[in-house]
């Protein structure tokens, strides 16, 4: 390894100790739990993993909706490892306006989370009085998708995901 490969290597423990704050702390909101059988432990850790994956998987369909730098990872491997990354004219001006390039509002992870969990799917029910007696009647009903709901959606089919088996 050069001397830049290994310092770009040692840098990247950042984003793993970034991984397990966010388990721990506030991002997935995975309290501590305290099981008594190993499978209870295992299980408890695979879905801290899962929802560990599931935001990392979000956070790359999601960076023109989040205060992100999206031209970061295409300088990471030719920029100097030492000195400390600068953001790019993009990713300024996205945080001085707070809107992507493409004028929508951007966002810190959670609340993109939040806005989004206010599209809901209801579903009534109700008895009725009818000629055979009582009977269930149910309706359901999706609420519209705001623009920045249908443009989260959107951008998450269009994240190409490796589903081929090792």
């Amino acid at each position: 390894m050069s001397a830049a490969d290994t310092v770009r290597s040692y840098k990247g423990l950042a984003a793993v100790e970034r991984a397990f704050r966010g388990l721990k702390g506030l991002d997935l909101r995975v309290r501590p739990i305290f099981h008594r059988t190993a499978d209870h432990v295992q299980a408890h850790i695979f879905l801290c993993l899962l929802a560990y994956y599931v935001q990392w998987h979000l956070r790359g369909a999601w960076p023109e909706l989040l205060f992100e730098d999206e031209a970061l990872p295409a300088t990471r491997p030719v920029r100097d490892p030492v000195w400390p990354a600068h953001p790019s004219a993009a990713a300024r001006a996205k945080k001085r306006q707070r809107q992507s390039p493409a004028g929508d509002p951007v966002h810190s992870f959670e609340t993109l989370l939040a806005h989004l969990v206010t599209q809901t799917h209801n579903t009534c029910r109700l008895r009725k009085q009818g000629p055979k007696g009582l009977a269930d009647v149910s309706m359901e009903e999706i609420t519209e998708p705001t623009a920045l709901q249908a443009r989260a959606a959107e951008l998450v089919e269009l994240f190409p995901v490796d589903r081929s088996p090792n």
